[in-house]
């Protein structure tokens, strides 16, 4: 189901351990469209620079950017995952807005929320590790003000699912069905 012309950029965010990832590659299968998993660029950029310096967040947003400004360049859609925390600079997802509008794209935002009990569940899977991803139970408690705030920053998401009951399936097939109305 690869979108037409005009670049789709498909921007999902959500709390850690909300199922980004998981459903960010259901909606690849279902779609298609290539997924640029946030921690493709974390992970990269984190070999040379600690976490949350300043040539880390530079060289991690200007990497975001120009991957998909090109993709926007060349009418490549694709399903870009996040999890909106402090590091990450104010403003960041209305830039890759407005760079996929420069050629004529569109972003469909989708939120993905998490109960608190299944959140902590879920940081603790193993599979975490893979990507560095957060799976400390207490750094979590201690970040949650900061990344409540972070995601009431971003914008109004156009989708938002609750999966701590959805499925990542379903939960894909909702954005397919949002993606082709």
């Amino acid at each position: 189901m690869e979108v037409s012309k005009a670049m789709r950029l498909v921007f999902i965010y959500g709390q850690v351990a909300s199922g980004k990832l998981t459903v960010g590659r259901e909606l690849a299968e279902i779609t298609g469209l290539p997924l640029f998993h946030n921690h493709l660029v974390v992970d990269a950029v984190s070999a040379v620079f600690p976490f949350g310096t300043e040539p880390f967040k530079r060289l991690r947003e200007e990497i975001w950017l120009k991957i998909v400004g090109e993709a926007a360049r060349a009418e490549r859609s694709l399903i870009f995952t996040i999890a909106p925390e402090p590091t990450v600079e104010r403003g960041f997802a209305k830039r890759m807005q407005s760079l996929v509008q420069q050629f004529g794209g569109a972003a469909l935002f989708v939120a993905l929320k998490i109960e608190p009990g299944e959140q902590e569940r879920r940081l603790l899977d193993p599979s975490r590790s893979a990507f560095g991803k957060l799976r400390s139970l207490q750094l979590l408690n201690d970040l949650r003000g900061d990344f409540a705030r972070c995601m009431a920053e971003m914008p109004p998401p156009d989708l938002t699912i609750d999966t701590t009951v959805t499925p990542p399936r379903d939960a894909a097939r909702r954005i397919a069905e949002r993606m082709a109305s």
